[in-house]
């Protein structure tokens, strides 16, 4: 376990909004997930040094306390002053340099050449030693760029959309074998993403940012499942989303879909949405709680699900095999109460 603390706590004004953003992070890896423009990469930057924060802190306890970035003190380390690496997006390769003085570029000019050899060993990067990244793969380039950080020995290491430009097969190899790295690596790591599926899979703890600002905060696990607030479901991929009307304690209608749901908790006040996640539908009786008819569905194949639309403008998504090609809409489907998804707008 790590026994680093990484604080930051910082204000910049941008062009379209205030970034605001405020955390500790003692083990793991943050994930910070949001819309395009909403100040990921920004927060990134303002930690590594790339950019400074019109106020605030940065800092680094690993025993003894580093001060990145104090507005108040005028503390503002240089970004190579920083014991912090930065995966670029587009990994940010010397392009005029082999692969091995790539992965060297950060080390002392005196390194121990063990050092540099148990890097290509790690990253499977044994015979491209003399190449250049031109002559490289996407995955191949990751990996010369994931040693080069990890040779100087960082205490944190900050992800920038790290697959957005690959295809998918090349995505989930470089996903498993990012996995297996971040579980070996005794320092923190942040990754910003708009992937909620490599959010999900990364990360520990959990950050959503909108507009600069932050609307929730806390485990990644309880975040997903029950994210409480409007955009913080559809960040996280819930599709179906509905105004509400209180009817009593544990009764909402939905406003858009017409239908009366029962709720395994009293529902608050500040309740005015209600979320359904697309596979949280089941086949029903009529009778059931929270039943309803599928009348004038539309049934679309998928390879590997059902996807049903319902006339109301419900949408279910029913898993199946892919050589499974008979699927009858079952006349009443429901959800079950302790899978609706009650949300502050």
């Amino acid at each position: 376990m790590s026994n680093k603390l990484l604080k930051v706590d910082i204000q910049k004004e941008l062009k379209e909004f205030d970034l605001k953003v405020d955390f500790e992070l003692k083990e793991g890896c943050l994930g910070i997930i949001g819309p395009s423009g909403c100040g990921k990469s920004m927060t990134l930057k303002s930690v590594a040094g790339i950019v400074d924060p019109d106020e605030g802190i940065v800092s680094l306890n690993t025993g003894d306390e580093t001060v990145y970035f104090d507005s108040n003190k005028k503390i503002n380390l240089k970004p190579q002053d920083r014991n912090v690496g930065y995966l670029f997006q587009n990994y940010a390769l010397f392009p005029n340099m082999t692969v091995e003085e790539n992965v060297a570029i950060g080390l002392p000019k005196d390194y121990d050449k063990n050092i540099l050899s148990d890097m290509i060993n790690r990253f499977q990067l044994g015979g491209l030693e003399k190449r250049y990244p031109r002559q490289l793969s996407g995955g191949q380039q990751q990996r010369v760029a994931l040693a080069r950080i990890l040779a100087y020995g960082p205490d944190v290491i900050l992800f920038d959309e790290p697959f957005s430009a690959m295809d998918t097969f090349l995505k989930e190899q470089l996903r498993i074998e990012l996995v297996k790295l971040l579980k070996n690596f005794d320092g923190l790591s942040i990754m910003v993403t708009h992937d909620r599926d490599e959010a999900f899979q990364f990360c520990d703890k959990l950050i959503v940012l909108d507009e600069g600002k932050i609307i929730a905060k806390g485990d990644t696990y309880d975040i997903f499942e029950n994210p409480k607030k409007v955009q913080v479901a559809r960040l996280l991929g819930c599709k179906n989303i509905s105004e509400v009307e209180i009817i009593d304690d544990y009764h909402i209608k939905s406003v858009e879909w017409g239908i009366t749901f029962e709720v395994p908790e009293k529902i608050s006040s500040n309740i005015t949405h209600m979320g359904i996640r697309a596979h949280d539908f089941s086949a029903a009786e009529k009778e059931d709680i929270n039943a309803f008819d599928t009348k004038n569905a539309t049934l679309l194949e998928m390879p590997f699900e059902w996807e049903i639309t319902l006339a109301n403008g419900l949408w279910w998504k029913y898993d199946k095999h892919i050589d499974d090609h008979e699927f009858k809409v079952p006349e009443y489907i429901k959800v079950d109460p302790k899978d609706i998804l009650l949300l502050e707008g």
